[in-house]
């Protein structure tokens, strides 16, 4: 698993103070850059220097917990890799309840619009550490 800590700023909630839910996507989506670079496979390098993409094709989140600014949220990323795609796995923390938890799916594409394709064995082997 890895884990990011996102700090809910005043910017990110709607005027009734609670944490709008594209501001929450956001949050979602720099979770997994940061997890992608960390791995060694940034997402603005893997298309130029890999030869292949990781597209969002589909996403799905419950929110169950209110967020406000100032609050501190760990955002949790698991990742479960196929064959020829990998799932990211979410589940965020406030203190002792979920805010909200889900997955994003993404697809491995070869650039240029070619479809589909493995996913590389050497990023399978580098997710395999955060693999529950």
């Amino acid at each position: 698993m890895y884990e990011h800590t996102w700090t809910v700023r005043f910017s990110d909630t709607d005027p009734f103070g609670i944490a709008h839910y594209p501001r929450i996507v956001d949050a979602i989506h720099k979770t997994s850059d940061m997890f992608m670079e960390e791995l060694g496979y940034p997402y603005w390098e893997i298309s130029q220097g890999h030869g292949f993409g990781l597209p969002l094709v589909e996403m799905d989140f419950e929110f169950e917990n209110p967020l406000h600014g100032g609050d501190e949220v760990t955002i949790d990323l698991t990742p479960d890799p196929g064959t020829k795609s990998v799932r990211f796995e979410y589940v965020a923390h406030l203190e002792d309840a979920v805010a909200f938890s889900g997955y994003e799916q993404r697809v491995c594409a070869h650039t240029g619009g070619e479809g589909a394709r493995e996913l590389p064995e050497d990023l399978r082997e580098a997710m395999a550490g955060y693999v529950d």
